[in-house]
């Protein structure tokens, strides 16, 4: 059996990992799994980089942050592989949301009407809105400020953001420390179990199938073990099958809720798993399609052009300098030739390309692959943009066009 130690956060989003140790395909696959529990993203950055685990449940933007140097302690790091999309929701105390439309149902709807009356209720509030967000680098903090600046809304000026590790959310919530956060599941529901916010709007309606959590490796160590990783990514696809079989959800939150993984009661997990969201508290859930993806429609390939879209935010929000190297190294972390190489012969249908235009998807489409056929669901932006991987300057030349509100 290899070892392989990887680390990651209590999140709903971990459940492939969890499931490819418990259900025994890493097993399969003469694998043993080590998952190393961390509460903070810059300690799971930390353990990977000074080679405590070989690998780590990551934010994708933090990958590309570390291997650009952006983030402590650089290093080159590679995602050959996918953990889910989406899975991500904010949650805004009660006192905020009632200055929101009253129909929770609609804010997640009609996400540019609910950006302009969070705009609104921002000059309501008794303070500057204090947001926590779980890392910097993190695309719930980039589809936050995507999100928020269509209406106007500049999150360095008009909201206070404070990173806090996401199990940390729902307390500092209940102290009055932070108004709000956006998070991975299950923490806005569970902020929403206890009475204390509302979700005013998911990842899922911001970017529909829009990138999260990666599997991450030090480039110099995927390179030199190519015959595991072509043993690991395997039995991971098989556990995303897994995970993502509705037959399979009750089974999998009950692993989840145990103390050495999430450790949050089935009833708070089920929600992200089903779609089933209850956005305040009292009401009964209402269903959300799509909330979070583990391996359908081809959810673990690691797109390319998905790795330039963070790169322009990094850009846009003046946290990296646009040069063509930094584009060119920020597109290479992803690394679908990786995830060919692994899954080939797997059986699975993969896309044919390594990159495609972001947000050109309104229904589902099928696409060129290799070996069988593939149909990719709709990837829209919530304000119908389109991101080409080819031109990233013309693409923030337009956003930088937007007159502010």
């Amino acid at each position: 059996m290899t070892p392989i130690s990887i680390a990651f956060l209590p999140l709903t989003d971990s459940a492939v990992l969890i499931a490819a140790r418990e259900k025994g395909f890493a097993e399969e696959a003469g694998i043993a799994l080590d998952l190393v529990r961390t509460t903070s993203w810059a300690t799971a950055r930390d353990r990977l980089v000074y080679g405590q685990v070989q690998a780590a449940h990551m934010l994708a933007p933090l990958a590309i942050a570390v291997t650009l140097g952006l983030s402590q302690h650089p290093a080159a790091l590679a995602a050959p592989f996918k953990l889910n999309v989406n899975g991500n929701a904010l949650a805004m105390a009660s006192d905020f949301a009632a200055a929101l439309d009253p129909d929770p149902v609609r804010r997640l709807a009609d996400p540019i009407a609910a950006a302009h009356d969070f705009a609104g209720a921002i000059g309501l509030h008794r303070r500057k809105p204090v947001i926590g967000i779980v890392h910097r680098f993190s695309c719930h903090a980039l589809m936050l400020r995507y999100w928020l600046a269509t209406a106007g809304v500049d999150a360095d000026r008009d909201v206070t953001l404070r990173v806090l590790p996401p199990s940390l959310m729902v307390e500092a919530m209940r102290a009055g420390e932070i108004d709000g956060f956006i998070a991975g599941e299950p923490w806005g529901s569970v902020a929403v179990a206890e009475g204390l916010g509302e979700i005013v709007a998911a990842g899922s309606r911001i970017w529909q199938r829009g990138v999260e959590k990666v599997l991450a490796f030090r480039a110099d160590w995927i390179e030199a073990q190519a015959e595991t990783i072509d043993r690991l990514l395997p039995a991971l696809a098989r556990a995303a099958i897994w995970c993502d079989d509705p037959a399979n959800h009750a089974e999998l939150a009950e692993l989840l809720e145990r103390p050495g993984y999430v450790g949050r009661p089935a009833a708070e997990l089920m929600p992200a798993l089903t779609g089933q969201m209850v956005l305040r508290h009292g009401e009964p859930p209402v269903t959300v399609p799509d909330f979070m993806l583990f391996q359908r429609e081809a959810a673990n390939f690691p797109w390319r052009s998905q790795a330039l879209w963070i790169y322009s935010q990094l850009v846009r929000w003046n946290m990296a300098e646009a040069d063509e190297d930094n584009e060119r190294r920020a597109a290479d972390v992803f690394r679908s030739d990786i995830y060919r190489r692994a899954l080939a012969g797997s059986g699975l249908p993969m896309p044919g390309a390594s990159m495609k235009v972001e947000g050109a998807l309104s229904t589902p489409t099928a696409v060129g692959a290799h070996e069988g056929a593939l149909t990719l669901g709709p990837d829209r932006f919530f304000d119908g943009r389109a991101f080409d991987p080819q031109d990233v300057t013309g693409y923030l030349k337009g956003l930088a066009a937007i007159p502010p509100d």
